[in-house]
């Protein structure tokens, strides 16, 4: 059996933007990923709303991914595969970073991820690196976001660049779904079932 590790936001813990609850396991995409890939495979869902990559949130607090990350891998290894989906919650104005700088926060990750012994024969695990899509509309958010929707659009090309230089895996959440224009950050259920779909076909080349 192949464990996996999805360490990411609010995205991953399955915000759901039209009610603020989160969605069922079935119909988050880490539980589209599990339903699609089988029993062959464990999903393991590390999401947090709020999470960013290696920045301290001074307001919500807890929220500093790369603070969290050694000790989640230590606690969940041996591990296969892990996925990042990462740098939605640095677009926040209160940390004044651009799409390239939260690019490298997130190679910051990577580095860690590669350096440990984590992975079944100690050694690190399998890197999907994934770009979030871009913000939409962001209506009340739009001041705590202000400059994030232009950053974002830049996304794509910055994370494949640092997944070129890395070596890891890399998959566009943008080309399959998109964010909601209900709030402008979350996915809604059926770019959920899209992402679960794309990242189980990523998964299963990556394994063949």
């Amino acid at each position: 059996m192949k464990t996996i590790l999805c360490y990411g936001d609010s995205n991953t813990w399955g915000y759901s933007p039209h009610d603020k609850c989160r969605f069922g396991p079935n119909l988050r995409w880490t539980g589209v990923l599990q339903n699609n890939l089988g029993d062959q495979f464990r999903i393991i869902e590390e999401g947090l709303n709020g999470r960013t990559t290696v920045w301290d949130d001074p307001i919500e607090g807890f929220k500093n991914g790369m603070n969290y990350l050694i000790p989640c891998l230590e606690s969940h290894k041996p591990l296969d595969l892990i996925t990042i989906m990462l740098g939605t919650n640095d677009l926040k104005c209160r940390f004044s970073v651009s799409a390239y700088d939260i690019a490298e926060s997130v190679g910051v990750l990577i580095k860690h991820v590669q350096q440990s012994t984590v992975g079944s024969n100690e050694t690190g695990p399998f890197i999907l690196l994934m770009a979030p899509p871009p913000l939409a509309n962001l209506g009340d958010n739009e001041e705590m976001f202000q400059g994030g929707f232009e950053k974002s659009q830049l996304f794509g090309r910055n994370y494949r660049r640092k997944a070129m230089e890395m070596g890891c895996e890399f998959l566009d959440a943008s080309k399959f779904i998109k964010s909601s224009d209900l709030d402008g950050i979350h996915f809604e259920q059926e770019e959920h079932r899209k992402l679960g779909e794309a990242v189980s076909q990523k998964i299963t080349a990556i394994f063949q």
